[in-house]
């Protein structure tokens, strides 16, 4: 359990630094920072230091969706998105808010599939998925990405990356190391070749889920820790909150909660921190009891 809760409070520490740095280039973040590591706020956002976005955001929703239901139930998930947006948040995604307008309108809960719709979107907001189904078999894991996915995001690319994204998280809380992490992005690589990422560093990720995910795993597989991995992706700029979000749930999974560092535990915003670690002890016990069952 403490690796899920190292994974929650890891989502959440990533997307608090890295929305400091959101939109910059890598080169602009040395001009302002040199290294962009201390949770100070800030950003195109104007966030308080510790606070959250749309990463955090729309994970909680999520998974009190999940927890309610007791699965991933469209419904509930589109309802819930649905909510969320009604509480006018700080960000939202273009593709976020088309899904959920479509829901408004039509009541249908999956967006038609479309090749504009590989962004990162479905993925930041993919952990709950990974805990509530942690020993679940691959065909049960793929159908409950792909419902909370479709409801914004309904592409091939981006449902490949946020799978493997559930992949890495669901492995290392059960123990598995790094190189076994890799292997994963090696075999979506083999099937997806457009995720290579070990040719050409990645600067300044977009949205799109690949640029993301390059990001992600050039960070994570270069360093040796949370603290080195989460600095690393933020410093590229871009989409960095949510390459944050991302890595940092993995990478909290990974390393565990004791090497999260405690000047970016305390800096966050209590309500968030309590959230996240209730909510990740419930989405655990949740897969232990289908597990048991």
């Amino acid at each position: 359990m403490q690796r899920a809760i190292a994974a929650y409070l890891g989502l959440a520490v990533g997307d608090a630094l890295g929305a400091t740095v959101e939109f910059m280039t890598p080169a602009e973040i040395r001009h302002e920072y040199d290294t962009h590591k201390n949770m100070i706020g800030g950003g195109w956002l104007k966030l308080k230091a510790g606070e959250i976005t749309d990463d955090t955001e729309m994970s909680l929703a999520l998974g009190n969706a999940i927890l309610a239901a007791g699965k991933v139930e469209p419904t509930s998930v589109a309802e819930a998105f649905s909510q969320w947006m009604r509480g006018k948040p700080k960000d939202i995604g273009n593709t976020v808010r088309r899904g959920i307008v479509q829901f408004r309108r039509t009541r249908q809960t999956a967006m038609p599939e479309s090749e504009h719709d590989a962004g990162n979107g479905a993925c930041m907001r993919c952990l709950p998925v990974a805990l509530s189904t942690l020993h679940s078999s691959w065909t049960d894991v793929q159908s409950a990405s792909r419902l909370q996915a479709h409801t914004t995001h309904n592409n091939l690319v981006s449902d490949a990356g946020t799978e493997c994204i559930l992949q890495m998280v669901q492995a290392a809380i059960l123990g598995e190391p790094l190189a076994e992490l890799e292997l994963l992005a090696h075999e979506l690589v083999a099937r997806y070749p457009v995720f290579e990422y070990r040719q050409r560093r990645r600067d300044n990720p977009s949205g799109y889920i690949v640029d993301t995910l390059q990001a992600v795993f050039q960070a994570l597989f270069s360093t040796n820790s949370f603290e080195t991995a989460l600095v690393e992706v933020v410093n590229r700029g871009g989409d960095a909150d949510t390459t944050g979000a991302i890595l940092g749930m993995v990478a909290g999974a990974l390393y565990g909660l004791e090497n999260i560092p405690t000047r970016w535990l305390d800096r966050l915003d209590d309500n968030i921190r309590t959230q996240c670690t209730q909510q990740a002890r419930a989405l655990y016990q949740l897969a232990q009891q289908g597990h048991l069952q």
